[in-house]
Parts: structure tokens; C-alpha cells; sequence
């Protein structure tokens, strides 16, 4: 049978599940005319190994490796990409998504019905009940309003990790995908010129098999990112827009830190002034590594290390450029505000490029 179905598994830290969901994956679909490509974010625990000896003796497996880049929807781009197959189905790798509703999903796309099917949660018929997240369910229900408004498209989860459509549908739309952040799905709804027919196939949401859920708190923000993307990413970037309001959540930082040593403490300005620059520069350090390259997260201790003396010396450098341009400005002629303005932008930038470049590129 020709290669029909092309499931494409986003991956990191799933190698325990992997062989039981092809396994299962066989049993809803049958022997032939489908293939699994794993698209794996260089996993610490062998998941793409797994995948390779599993690819070794089932030639249904492929498998994609990625360094130094991370997150499901850049991965599931990656993934429509680098299929032949005629349909495509993204799906979690942890047994979340029950693999029988591929043939649903595949009859709906197939049949014309619906230009994407999605497997719902909240759909009637579905049931969340394995999830056992309240919060996560009430998070998804907000996320859910807010992803309708910006797609105009009515259904019921469209913040779904489980869903299917034509190949060509989706590589006509990559050109223009943001690939930000976890929900691909929202990307290719917002993206789409033309409305995408949908339709909802109710899922059973299950518990992880094993492992743990790559979603923490910071989920929220990347939503939030995502929908800052498609409405105003062409204007201002969204990793230099996450950048610069850490920067102003910064700012407040600093002057906490310097009323808490000038006045509580007694410290001298020269001193207080150094001890709220490094605090702040420290409290940007942490929440961009947590937020604002998330994909590209510091983890252990060396690289924190490194990538905190990095980044407090990048913003050193922009420091010094921001008042050595807005003072240059002033000496010219140029008033004191707009002078600042354009030293604070300079600097910003710089600090922007230097620590994409210096601090969280590749290790």
C-alpha cells in the first residue's frame, strides 16, 4: 500500500514511550500506508536513540534530530516538511492522544468534510476526566476564547495538539507560520487567508504514560506570545518584544533594590547604585532564560554560570553605548528626552543581539 498518513511526533524526553505508542499506532491504522516521523529535540535521555533503533528494524520510523533549536510547533513545521505522504497528523508522543482517532480524522480530511479535523477535549462526547489538571483545563478554556477571536473559526478546542490535514494544505501555509511557542494549530488557523473547515472529532484526553509534562508555568506567556506574534510580529519581533518588557520589569527591579540600600540600609549611592545594576541585570538574566528563550533554556549549572557572566557583560556593553550615544546627542543639540530615548533603544538593541548571539546561542 502507498504511503498514505505521515504522523509526526514532537519529541523530548519521551523514549519510554515511544515504542508502545507505534505499536498502538499499528493497531488503529494496520501494517502498511502510513510512517511516524519523530522530530526529537536532541532529548537528554535517549529518545532519538530509541527512535533509531526502532527506525533500524520497523522502516514505518523515521527520525529527525534537531540541535540548538526547540519547541513543538517549530518542530511540527519541520516535520510537514520532511514528508511525502499526502495527509498529516501531529500527535503527542507521551499516549495523551488515543492513536484509533487517526481514522476519523483521516476520513474527515479525506472525504471533504473538513480542510483540518481536530481531536477535541471539550467537544460533546470528549472527556478530560484521565487529566485529572483542573487548572490546566481552566487555562485551556481562557486560552480557548481568546484563540476563537483571533481566528475567527469556531470550534471548540483550538488550542489542540492532536489534529490533521492535507500536506499541501499545510505547506502552502509555511512560508508564513511563526513557529513560536506549542500550539501549531492556532499558527495554521491564523495564518490561513481563506477560513479552514473544521471539524471536531471528541477525544478522550489520557493520562501521560510516562515521563513528565514539558508545560510549566510559562505556557501562559507562550500562548500570549503567539497571539502577540500573528498580530503584531512583522512590526516588532516577539523574542525582542518579550526582551524588552523584561527589561522594564528590570528597571523596577533595580530601583526596588536601590530604595532597599540607600534607605534601609544605608549604603552608599556608588554602592547601592552596583548592587541594584548586577540585581537587576541577575533578575533579567532569569526571566529571559525562562521566558524569552525558552527554546533554548540554560539548564545546568555550567551553562547558567557562563550564561549569567555573558549576559551581564553584554549588558555592560549596552549600558556604556546607551550613555555614550544619548550623551553625543545632547552635546549636538538634540533634547534631553528624545536623546535618552534613542540611547535606551541603541542599548537595548545591542544588549538584544549580543545575548541572542553570546548567551543562548549554542553551547
Amino acid at each position: 500500500m502507498a504511503l498514505d498518513l505521515a504522523i509526526i511526533l514532537p519529541t523530548l524526553n519521551e523514549r519510554d514511550n515511544l515504542a508502545p505508542l507505534v505499536a498502538r499506532i499499528e493497531d488503529a491504522l494496520g501494517e502498511t500506508g502510513w510512517e511516524v516521523l519523530v522530530v526529537d529535540d536532541n532529548s537528554s535521555d535517549g529518545t532519538a536513540e530509541e527512535a533509531r533503533r526502532i527506525a533500524r528494524e520497523d522502516n514505518r520510523v523515521r527520525v529527525l534530530q534537531r540541535i540548538g533549536r526547540r519547541g513543538l510547533s517549530s518542530a511540527a513545521i519541520e516535520g510537514f516538511c520532511a514528508t511525502a505522504a499526502p495527509f498529516v497528523a501531529v500527535m503527542d508522543a507521551d499516549h495523551q492522544h488515543d492513536p484509533a482517532l487517526l481514522v476519523d480524522l483521516l476520513e474527515a480530511v479525506r472525504s471533504g468534510q473538513a480542510d483540518v479535523a481536530v481531536a477535541s477535549r471539550f467537544a460533546e462526547g470528549a472527556s478530560t476526566d484521565q487529566w485529572a489538571n483542573p487548572e490546566r483545563e481552566k487555562l485551556s478554556g481562557v486560552a480557548n476564547r481568546l484563540a476563537r477571536k483571533l481566528t475567527g473559526v469556531e470550534l471548540s478546542d483550538p488550542m489542540s495538539g492532536y489534529f490533521l490535514l492535507q500536506t499541501e494544505t499545510a505547506l502552502a501555509l509555511v512560508p508564513r507560520l511563526s513557529g513560536i511557542g506549542f500550539k501549531i494549530l492556532l499558527d495554521l488557523l491564523a495564518t490561513s487567508e481563506k477560513p479552514l473547515k473544521v471539524r471536531d472529532i471528541p477525544m478522550d484526553f489520557a493520562a501521560r504514560r510516562a515521563g513528565e509534562s514539558k508545560l510549566d508555568r510559562a505556557i501562559a506567556v507562550d500562548f500570549l506570545a503567539g497571539l502577540y506574534d500573528k498580530a503584531f510580529g512583522r512590526i516588532i519581533p516577539t523574542r525582542f518584544a518579550l526582551f524588552g518588557t523584561v527589561g522594564a520589569l528590570g528597571v523596577l527591579v533595580h530601583l526596588a533594590i536601590l530604595y532597599l540600600c540607600l534607605w534601609l540600609a544605608g549604603t552608599q549611592f556608588a554602592w547601592s547604585q552596583a548592587i541594584a545594576t548586577l540585581g537587576a541585570m541577575t533578575f533579567n538574566f532569569w526571566l529571559n532564560n525562562f521566558l524569552t528563550y525558552r527554546d533554548r533554556r540554560l539548564e545546568t549549572f555550567g551553562k547558567l554560570l557562563r550564561g549569567w557572566a555573558s549576559f551581564v557583560l553584554a549588558c555592560s556593553i549596552g549600558a556604556f553605548a546607551n550613555v555614550a550615544i544619548a550623551a553625543t546627542l545632547f552635546e549636538r543639540g538634540v533634547h534631553s528626552l528624545l536623546a535618552a530615548l534613542v540611547g535606551i533603544a541603541i542599548g537595548s538593541v545591542w544588549n538584544y543581539a549580543l545575548s541572542s548571539r553570546f548567551v543562548w546561542g549554542r553551547y
